[in-house]
């Protein structure tokens, strides 16, 4: 009885082992992707009024629990009966996140001409705000349902060779900690102008230390939520070029001799440009089939 006991501990800690090994595997893939998904919800979760920023994170956060929810089984049952379609699905993502990163260094270089005006929040009235909100709160969990569904496909495939229950027990926990990690992350980012103007009304006293750390954090937050863009942007097209160099036969082992990080960076950049003429092409002609 006893030794069946410690027979299954045993069996435990050879599969959290397991667990620790892999997850370090997927972690380490899925960084870049998690970095961008930490730049692109900082940037969704900022511009609003300052009491109504933790409950819009909140609603956000609570839309990428669901969206978890939601990707996981699904994802789960395509790699133990369809793992092709998981291939397919990771190759069309990294033809997304290409064409994102693209678009925005396209749109730095050549803005829109007719680029909306942000509206002050003080000028709009109670329901105009909260329909602001919804609006970006839908857009954010959109984006969240995206970059969630590379996430956990690029997880999964990193611990594809490894055991169903690990398989579910890595990617969970991955896509667990993407949640809670990020959008702590954001929060702590988002607050970081209200918590520096509560350490410059600490005292009366003009020029002192708490004054000087709460005018560093209000002057660099806007600053961290532009790097942390510029970040992401980078990231999305590394992400990207290492989907197509890892899952596209004939791109393993391209260009050997040159780092790897660099040559997956350049075939995101080049394959996302390709990306934005080929959709900016198709709105165009669909306009003028449509007119």
């Amino acid at each position: 009885m006893a030794s069946g006991f410690f027979a299954v501990l045993d069996d435990i800690a050879v599969l959290m082992d397991d667990v620790a090994m892999m997850g370090k595997v997927a972690g380490k893939k899925t960084a870049g992707l998690i970095g961008d998904d930490l730049a692109v919800n900082a940037e969704k979760a900022s511009g609003f009024m300052s009491a109504r920023e933790i409950p819009v994170l909140w609603a956000i956060t609570k839309g990428s629990f669901l969206n978890k929810i939601i990707i996981l089984p699904v994802a789960f049952l395509l790699s133990a009966y369809l793992p092709v379609l998981v291939t397919a699905i990771l190759v069309v993502g990294g033809l997304y996140l290409a064409y994102e990163g693209a678009e925005k260094i396209y749109e730095f270089f050549f803005p829109h001409a007719h680029h909306k005006e942000t509206p002050v929040l003080e000028k709009l009235s109670k329901e105009e705000v909260l329909a602001m909100e919804k609006g970006k709160i839908k857009s954010a969990i959109v984006t969240d349902f995206i970059l969630s569904v590379e996430i956990v496909i690029i997880a999964l495939s990193s611990v594809a060779q490894g055991p169903l229950l690990t398989q579910i027990l890595v990617v969970s926990l991955i896509a667990l900690l993407a949640t809670v990690g990020v959008y702590g992350i954001v929060a702590l980012i988002v607050r970081m102008d209200e918590f520096g103007t509560r350490l410059m009304n600490l005292n009366e006293r003009d020029n002192s230390f708490s004054d000087a750390i709460g005018r560093s954090l209000i002057w660099a937050l806007p600053k961290l939520i532009k790097s942390l863009s510029v970040i992401g942007t980078i990231a999305l097209l590394l992400v990207s070029g290492g989907i197509f160099t890892h899952n596209i036969h004939f791109l393993h082992g391209i260009f050997e001799t040159i780092p790897s990080m660099l040559v997956e960076f350049v075939l995101g950049l080049v394959v996302g440009f390709l990306m934005v003429l080929i959709i900016s092409g198709s709105k165009k002609l669909w306009k003028l089939i449509s007119n």
